[in-house]
């Protein structure tokens, strides 16, 4: 199997170039089946109906989470009642949604999906480590391809992630900071691993935004109302192959700009 997973997608920009080019990144690598975060979908914050439908229509299959994704409220019913949308597997019981699934695809391609949080400089939800290696043997026990996309602030703790569930999973994608890391690799068990994939969204702001309000709030520590950039933008990948044992045969990284 082909996986194609697709940068956190920031606001208007980021959905209006994944619309643009996934289609044909889908065709030109043969990709099985494609997933993105879409935490920062809507106004570079959250996830509504309204930017999960529009990424969907663009050709993604699943789409995942993190802590942005309760921002807009009108997630929650949404979290409960689209199976193809996972959000971070160790916020605790009760919340909407689910961390983990598998997916069919319209072309009958299963994967596995599961969405992890880390804690370090962020909030103190449960073990991400405990439950990962958990959910994962619940997924494996039922399709051989899993993925994981790590939602993460601190590398370090995204590479401890990769090495424990080395073996366990398909990849490990860090996804979160927005910035394409240039670590990918194979590890020993075969399992995909890179800290962060990167973002799709507007390249010359800072972070997807518009940096007139980061930097104030840098510069002054005042509460400020961010906005999403504008100008060229840019889309973030990975393209992983996966043997049929579940095994990572590659992983590749794909950035694309748009000058507008």
């Amino acid at each position: 199997m082909r996986v194609l997973f697709i940068g956190d997608v920031v606001g208007r920009p980021g959905r209006r170039t994944l619309a643009t080019r996934l289609p044909g990144l889908r065709r030109s690598h043969a990709a099985d089946v494609v997933i993105a975060n879409g935490e920062n979908s809507a106004g570079g914050m959250g996830l509504t109906g309204e930017s999960a439908a529009e990424m969907f229509a663009a050709g993604v299959d699943i789409l995942t989470g993190g802590n942005h994704v309760w921002h807009n409220r009108e997630a929650y019913d949404l979290l409960d009642s689209e199976p193809r949308i996972v959000r971070p597997a160790n916020f605790p019981p009760g919340v909407p949604g689910r961390g983990a699934a598998v997916v069919q695809t319209p072309a009958g391609h299963k994967i596995g999906v599961l969405n992890l949080q880390g804690r370090v400089f962020m909030q103190e939800i449960d073990d991400p480590f405990r439950i990962g290696r958990q959910q994962a043997a619940v997924l494996r026990g039922m399709v051989p391809v899993v993925v994981v996309d790590m939602h993460a602030e601190a590398t370090s703790e995204k590479i401890a992630m990769g090495w424990y569930l080395d073996g366990k999973v398909s990849a490990v994608v860090g996804t979160h900071t927005h910035v394409q890391t240039a670590d990918e690799r194979i590890l020993p068990e075969g399992t995909a691993y890179i800290s962060d994939v990167g973002m799709t969204g507007p390249r010359d702001g800072v972070i997807g935004m518009a940096r007139e309000g980061i930097l104030e709030r840098f510069l002054t520590q005042m509460p400020v109302r961010f906005q999403v950039a504008t100008g060229a933008v840019q889309l973030n990948g990975v393209l992983i192959d996966v043997a049929g044992d579940g095994r990572a045969q590659s992983i590749e990284r794909i950035a694309i700009v748009d000058e507008t």
